[in-house]
């Protein structure tokens, strides 16, 4: 019956290392037993030695014996223990409870003392005595586990501890080393702690109603009315939007703003916090500061309800008056359901029309241009007043000059001369007066630019002087100063050329008081009967060598005083210089010849 006829297997290996073991297994699968031995037999063999040259081996130590740090590794005895602690500086307490956890250890003999942490006490707890062995006496001896029972004081460095009780491992181990045990003892609780620990009796009597109830049962409902605040009677008031909340949970009131986009308002989204208002109040005196206390129960008689809120009714929370003239869908409903009220017709509101309040503009100080303070009426951020760009970009750098002469009663400032720029971009005025030497007079600039108006002009309408009013021999008025225009450059007088249609009125003005001064010249030579014209004319035209009929005014006088000519030098002036303005404006500048003196 036997199918396998091979040997058992015996080499092996174990961590690398090849190692010869006997059959247990015979030819054909049969067990052996004779190379099998017991367990007797091994222990035997194990302790078997063969004798060595130097003597028999040494035996082995008996197994039976462990060291004290492995026998009793983690083995730990604990004790319940407390101490007392004076309080000498309390009201309330005279002594002190403190209980706390003796541990001792058995592998080493060492000892700790550990205090439970207890919420709010306010003492330093956790770990008193570290870990160690701690000293009996002062003749080096320490406390061993013999010295620990229950019902026992025990001292260590100046502080009491009462042992009374122990952990049924402490109390096994102690019957088993033959220490008898006294009896446990309960563990004594700190008097102040436990007072603590009491709940505060309140003396208030429960109400018949139960909140609890009205919190399930409307918890999440809320009522919404949509109002309107009139403060337009106050000084910058206005009708303002709100929404009413009312909190069926706990019958409390919220007020929130509408705040809508560019209104001009913070926005605040709450105007009277989530709270209970006060309806009606106790009889109090007038002296009750209400707005810095509370409002209690006491204070108050009747508290808002749901049943005080409805479409179209006028309400007053904490001194403001709503008006509500609207609500929302579940508002509806729950007052059909509850109060039967079914009028929930909404109300239109009229916005009142804002009265126009006309702008008055205070009077111009003289403090910079009229134009740029008058920005300051009409914005709290003024702007630069607009300019017309097209004519500062056609007449940049174009200025009309001109020679100016103050008139004043004083005889020094007859003789001053000044400088008068027009420039055509902005309208602007500049004065400014050429110094002289030992006049005694600081020349220099004399007015800054600036826009002049005309003299009667108002801060409502004003005037300002333009090219057409600057004209030879006219008197311009500055802040005032008045000025005789006596003389401008050629540039001047190009500009009036090319734009002679803007001067129509001042060129009919200067003919007709040229003609009034011819009339007055004619007079004046009508009263001198010995003048021969034809000698006259024959002498200026001799004098005018190169034909320009241009003299100046020296030898004009002198060939005047040779012919016996009258010359009225106030006159003359006055001739000269409408003379002169009438030859710009018609033909070119230059003063006018005799023959043309003559003629006239």
């Amino acid at each position: 019956m036997k199918t396998s006829f091979h040997r058992s297997q015996t080499l092996g290996y174990k961590n690398g290392f090849a190692f010869s073991r006997l059959p247990t297994v015979g030819i054909g699968g049969e067990r052996l037993y004779v190379n099998q031995l017991s367990q007797a037999e091994l222990d035997e063999l194990s302790n078997q030695r063969p004798t060595l040259t130097y003597g028999p081996a040494k035996r082995a130590p008996p197994s039976g014996f462990i060291p004290a740090h492995v026998a009793f590794d983690k083995k730990i005895l604990k004790f319940d223990a407390y101490f007392q602690e004076d309080v000498p500086l309390s009201a309330e307490e005279h002594y002190r409870i403190r209980q706390v956890a003796i541990y001792y250890y058995l592998e080493d003999d060492s000892m700790s003392v550990i205090e439970p942490v207890v919420q709010n006490s306010g003492l330093p707890q956790g770990k008193l005595i570290r870990r160690h062995r701690v000293p009996k006496n002062d003749q080096g001896k320490h406390y061993h586990w013999k010295d620990l029972n229950r019902g026992m004081n025990i001292t260590m460095y100046g502080r009491t501890y009462r042992i009374v009780d122990c952990d049924p491992f402490t109390q096994v181990f102690l019957e088993s080393q033959g220490l008898e045990l006294n009896p446990p003892e309960k563990m004594v609780f700190d008097p102040y702690t436990e007072l603590r620990r009491m709940p505060v009796r309140k003396y208030i009597t429960p109400s018949d109603f139960d909140q609890l109830k009205q919190f399930l049962t409307y918890d999440k409902q809320v009522l919404r009315f949509y109002a309107t605040w009139d403060d337009t009677n106050s000084i910058f008031g206005e009708n303002r939007p709100y929404v009413i909340h009312f909190y069926l949970a706990d019958d409390t009131v919220e007020v929130r703003e509408v705040y809508r986009q560019n209104d001009g308002r913070d926005p605040f989204p709450i105007l009277i916090k989530r709270q209970r208002l006060p309806k009606t109040f106790a009889d109090k005196k007038k002296t009750f500061p209400s707005c810095v206390l509370e409002i209690s129960d006491q204070e108050v008689l009747e508290w808002f309800t749901a049943k005080d809120f409805a479409v179209g009714k006028t309400i007053t929370l904490l001194g403001r008056t709503f008006f509500i003239y609207d609500c929302d869908e579940f508002t509806r409903n729950f007052y059909r359901d509850k109060f039967g009220i079914t009028d929930f017709q909404p109300v239109e509101i009229k916005k009142k029309s804002l009265e126009e309040v006309p702008r008055v503009i205070p009077p111009y100080n003289g403090f910079g241009v009229l134009e740029d303070s008058l920005q300051n009426c009409f914005s709290l951020f003024p702007k630069p007043p607009r300019k017309d760009i097209i004519k500062m970009l056609e007449n940049d750098h174009k200025v009309l000059r001109y020679q100016v002469a103050l008139e004043s009663p004083n005889p020094e400032d007859r003789k001053r001369r000044f400088i008068l720029s027009y420039f055509l971009s902005n309208d602007m005025i500049s004065i400014y007066e050429p110094p002289v030497r030992n006049s005694g007079i600081t020349g220099g600039k004399y007015l800054g630019k600036t826009r002049v108006a005309k003299p009667g002009s108002t801060t409502e309408n004003p005037t300002y002087y333009e090219p057409s009013d600057l004209t030879i021999g006219s008197t311009i008025e500055v802040f005032g100063h008045r000025f005789v225009i006596t003389d401008a450059d050629e540039y001047v007088l190009n500009y009036m050329e090319s734009n002679a249609e803007s001067f129509p009125a001042a060129s009919k003005d200067g003919v007709q008081e040229l003609d009034e001064l011819i009339v007055q010249v004619q007079e004046e030579l009508n009263l001198c009967k010995n003048l021969n014209k034809k000698n006259i004319q024959e002498a200026f035209l001799r004098c005018d060598k190169d034909g320009s009929g241009i003299l100046d005014k020296a030898k004009f006088l002198a060939l005047c005083d040779s012919l016996g000519v009258p010359t009225n030098i106030i006159l003359l002036n006055k001739v000269r210089r409408k003379g002169c303005w009438l030859c710009c404006t018609r033909v070119h500048w230059r003063p006018l010849c005799p023959k043309e003196f003559t003629m006239w």
